[in-house]
């Protein structure tokens, strides 16, 4: 159905479940690049030298249902709308009605995860963005489970994340591959 006076689709959805309790869920879902407003969704953006080695490692955030992104972005520092390694080149938006709560169940577990890493030392193997991310979809029990981690977030948004742009894929790759047809041409040089 049609909101009025947008041209944004709103979508219903009803759950029912015992550990959830039936609820419906009206919610606006419109992703609006121009204004990097993601609702419901993960986010993902290079890191200058790390992603240009590897492409696959990124910093990454959780966005509110209105589209407003949370990161961890350093030491005791959840920045809001502002992620510490530039603007999101790709998302992946989730399902609000498999949080526990809906809509009101995800912002509440963004918010507390948000609260609790900002009381937190950042660790880029252990503790890092990508843990806040996963914090956040363990409290809501996104999709029923809370063994969310930072590898199985890597990974599925390497395989279902989306890129906002042609810009972002080039801004993703091209450094990954001007170091690999660089370190090509010198091998081959030597």
């Amino acid at each position: 159905m049609k909101s009025p006076n947008s041209n944004h689709t709103l979508t219903r959805h009803t759950h029912n479940s015992t550990s959830f309790g039936s609820e419906e869920i009206l919610t606006e879902l419109p992703i609006d690049h121009q204004k990097r407003r993601y609702p419901f969704s993960i986010v993902w953006t290079p890191i200058p030298l790390l992603t240009w080695l590897f492409p696959f490692i990124g910093h990454m955030g959780i966005a509110m249902s209105s589209g407003i992104i949370r990161d961890f972005a350093g030491p005791y520092f959840v920045s809001e709308d502002n992620m510490a390694f530039g603007c999101p080149t790709k998302y992946w938006q989730l399902r609000p009605h498999l949080a526990r709560g809906g809509q009101n169940g995800w912002d509440h577990a963004v918010t507390q995860a948000s609260e609790e890493y900002k009381t937190r030392m950042h660790n880029l193997c252990c503790d890092n963005c990508h843990s806040h991310v996963a914090m956040a979809l363990n409290l809501m029990q996104y999709d029923g489970s809370t063994k969310w981690n930072m590898v199985k977030l890597a990974i599925l948004m390497l395989a279902k994340g989306r890129y906002v742009s042609v810009a972002g894929f080039l801004k993703t790759w091209v450094p990954f591959i001007l170091v690999v047809s660089t370190t090509a041409v010198i091998y081959t040089l030597l």
